[in-house]
């Protein structure tokens, strides 16, 4: 079972890492990270940088392929070789996803038309203007296809996606080995709950990372 993570520039480091810490220990699985070129990728804060050991060319039919998100996905909204290589992909995968704004990369290559999907919450007004209907949910599944709302949601996503494809009982256990069962100091991991003057900071830094500002 191949699993292609795809990799570029100014990728959300936690977007694509988390998944693999649990879909890696999937029986069987050949874990990818996949490129347009081969070598190292850097992540969206620029000191950190994950290996793209194939081309999309050598990736042709994975059983999952995996978006991240990040502030480099605005340069991934236009046709070319990363979306015709998810819609060659997507033609053959049991399960094709996304991790935060890597949703959007999906719908615009045209895989979201007319289904359910999530992304960050500062771009999730984004989706319906690429086909996609939002849903308000932390993880959302239509079909093969997977969409996980911001960045740290992947591994929830991830436990999901490995209790359709194990089982449930392969899921917690994998869940139980990462000791995954978060407390956070805070109640400000959503626009629902944080204090509404960090939101707007929030968005005003968000804007500016992803208008090459920041």
């Amino acid at each position: 079972m191949q699993l292609a993570i795809l990799l570029f520039d100014q990728f959300t480091t936690l977007d694509a890492v988390g998944p693999y810490e649990v879909l890696s220990r999937l029986p069987d699985a050949e874990t990818v990270f996949v490129a347009e070129q081969a070598g190292p990728v850097t992540n969206d804060v620029g000191n950190l940088s994950l290996v793209a050991t194939k081309t999309l060319a050598e990736v042709p039919s994975p059983d999952l392929v995996l978006v991240p998100g990040g502030p480099g996905q605005v340069r991934l909204m236009s046709d070319g070789p990363v979306h015709e290589w998810l819609r060659a992909a997507d033609r053959t995968s049991t399960w094709t996803a996304s991790v935060c704004t890597g949703s959007l990369i999906l719908a615009a290559a045209g895989l979201l038309t007319g289904r359910r999907a999530t992304t960050h919450w500062f771009a999730v007004d984004q989706l319906p203007g690429l086909g996609a209907i939002v849903a308000d949910q932390r993880v959302v599944f239509d079909g093969k296809y997977v969409t996980a709302a911001g960045v740290s949601s992947g591994i929830d996503m991830a436990l999901s996606l490995a209790g359709r494809m194990g089982g449930d009982d392969l899921a917690q256990l994998l869940q139980l080995g990462i000791e995954y069962d978060p407390e956070p100091p805070y109640r400000a991991g959503s626009p629902k709950t944080a204090p509404p003057e960090l939101v707007e900071l929030m968005r005003g830094n968000l804007r500016a990372v992803m208008s090459g500002r920041g």
